[in-house]
């Protein structure tokens, strides 16, 4: 796996922009796969250690940031660009940020990677059978039938990480489980301290 190395604050005699280093963790997988389950899980844990800290969902930010674009890749590249973004300046100035988002093309999140730069890619990995079971709103059937075009796992692709700093495997592990991995994670990368107890003990 490829380390990230921690924003080193310049030698200078005045303040540091921040005492927290910025950094964004990037959930990815299939639709249902879990990952919003875990940005938030995460969101939560770091709250607790009073970080500064922000979570970008990707079916938000559509609502509000990507209003009217559509589900070509086009489109969806611009999605996740205009994400990719947001975070890079939330991370240039000392804040967490936790970004859950399918982003289904890996050309576009190593660019995103290479934009933010202190960058964790978490695949969030889950059988589409798993993924499909999940699915409470019927939407893998609905594309399955035709009636969804463009849906990533079943008309469009989804390309997965070669290289994540983190691989969770959601239907083999619990949420609480994969959150033990990720912070572990962080931790090794030197994003976060000493362990907490985690906030959520399910």
């Amino acid at each position: 796996m490829t380390e990230v190395a921690p924003r080193v604050a310049p030698a200078t005699t005045a303040a540091p922009r921040s005492e927290q280093p910025g950094f964004t963790v990037w959930f990815t997988g299939l639709p249902s796969s879990g990952k919003s389950t875990l940005a938030e899980m995460l969101f939560k844990e770091l709250e607790a250690r009073r970080m500064k800290v922000e979570l970008l969902d990707g079916d938000v930010v559509r609502t509000n940031l990507s209003k009217g674009l559509g589900y070509s890749r086009e489109d969806r590249d611009t999605n996740i660009l205009r994400i990719g973004w947001v975070a890079e300046r939330l991370t240039h100035h000392g804040v967490a940020v936790i970004v859950s988002a399918i982003s289904p093309y890996r050309a576009t999140r190593d660019q995103v990677r290479m934009q933010v730069g202190d960058f964790v890619e978490v695949f969030v990995s889950c059988p589409l059978e798993e993924c499909v079971r999940r699915d409470v709103k019927g939407l893998y059937e609905k594309a399955m039938r035709g009636e969804i075009k463009e849906f990533t796992g079943v008309s469009d692709p989804y390309e997965p990480p070669l290289n994540p700093e983190v691989i969770v495997e959601t239907d083999r592990a619990t949420p609480k489980e994969c959150m033990e991995l990720i912070l572990s994670r962080l931790r090794e990368i030197g994003y976060l301290s000493e362990p907490a107890p985690l906030t959520n003990p399910s």
